[in-house]
């Protein structure tokens, strides 16, 4: 998640709904327990965000598997009052009837935070159980500054589990089944081509 610039002494707490009516379109915002945090971005984020944006919304499409969705929008979850804001979200064809005009009404099916420094405890700590709990399958944490990224599958028992790495070293996801991440691609300078990348995923 980008960074996040709390604003609750300048805005007074609000309902979802609320909420809903105060944010648009170009507003990079969450909403939990009432109150409003305002997220930013930074270069590096924004550059694998978006490498990872293209990649895996090709990879969705090519196999029609759902939709693709990115920042900013909202993911509202059951389990805590909160209207949460991924980088990248993916819905199954079968979760579709979640998708409200401007917001998720439950889990994605995967979700994509890229850490910063500031977002680290969140993205780690207090959204990894948040996700788990509301039956996000799948959860993926890009750590940027430590160069560390790590798959995370939802186990029968309503925990996270590390996912499967191949025999090539690779992370495999197991919501989208076929898509591997080797985790050097995002960190190297310029990323590798999206064509190499869907070739290796075999759909070029």
């Amino acid at each position: 998640m980008a960074v996040a610039y709390p604003i609750t002494e300048s805005l007074p707490r609000m309902t979802f709904e609320e909420f809903l009516e105060w944010t648009d379109e170009d507003t990079f915002a969450e909403w939990v327990d009432g109150e409003i945090t305002l997220m930013t971005t930074t270069t590096q984020h924004q550059i694998i965000c978006g490498f990872l944006l293209r990649a895996v919304s090709e990879f969705v499409e090519a196999k029609d598997l759902g939709m693709v969705l990115f920042a900013p929008f909202l993911m509202r979850l059951s389990t805590r009052k909160s209207g949460r804001e991924p980088d990248i979200l993916f819905i199954a064809k079968a979760n579709m009837d979640r998708l409200r005009g401007s917001w998720l009404d439950g889990p994605a099916d995967l979700v994509v935070e890229v850490v910063s420094d500031e977002s680290r405890k969140r993205d780690r700590e207090t959204k990894f159980e948040e996700y788990a709990a509301a039956g996000v399958r799948e959860y993926w944490l890009i750590d940027a500054p430590r160069q560390q990224a790590d798959i995370f599958v939802l186990s029968a028992d309503g925990h996270y589990a590390p996912a499967e790495v191949d025999e090539n070293g690779l992370l495999r996801s197991a919501v989208l089944e076929g898509l591997t991440v080797d985790v050097r691609w995002l960190w190297q300078d310029p990323k590798p081509t999206l064509k190499s990348v869907l070739a290796g995923w075999g759909l070029e």
